[in-house]
């Protein structure tokens, strides 16, 4: 169902995961309905509604039908094997890496240039 609505708008798999910070590779997983790569309960529930906005569905609907179609404890209440850092993996995979060098630039610049001003002010 979220890949006929993703299909049919013409969105791609990275252009969702840009906007909802969920990895493409978990998108992909709920796209093959497979619920063993997602992080479990609240998590799974989260992918699917911000997908599901995504795509132009019924956010809630979409989760009851998700619910519907997989009523495992892992999706419905959480899931124990579940590590936070499998969690903040599934949402940073998609999460662009800021780069630390325009600062770096930023602060030596702004830096001459305060040294430029005190020299020539004494």
């Amino acid at each position: 169902m979220l890949r006929n609505a993703r299909e049919h708008r013409g969105v791609g798999l990275r252009q969702i995961a840009d906007t909802t910070r969920i990895s493409v590779r978990a998108l992909e997983a709920l796209e093959r309905n497979d619920i063993s790569q997602l992080p479990g309960g609240i998590f799974s529930r989260a992918f699917v509604r911000a997908y599901a906005v995504q795509v132009g569905l019924d956010p809630e609907e979409t989760v009851e039908e998700f619910l519907r179609q997989f009523p495992h404890d892992s999706v419905r209440v959480g899931h124990a094997t579940v590590s936070q850092k499998e969690i903040d993996e599934a949402f940073n995979d998609a999460r662009p890496q800021r780069a630390w060098w325009p600062w770096a630039v930023a602060v030596l610049v702004l830096g001459g240039l305060a040294v430029s001003y005190f020299m020539r002010s004494s």
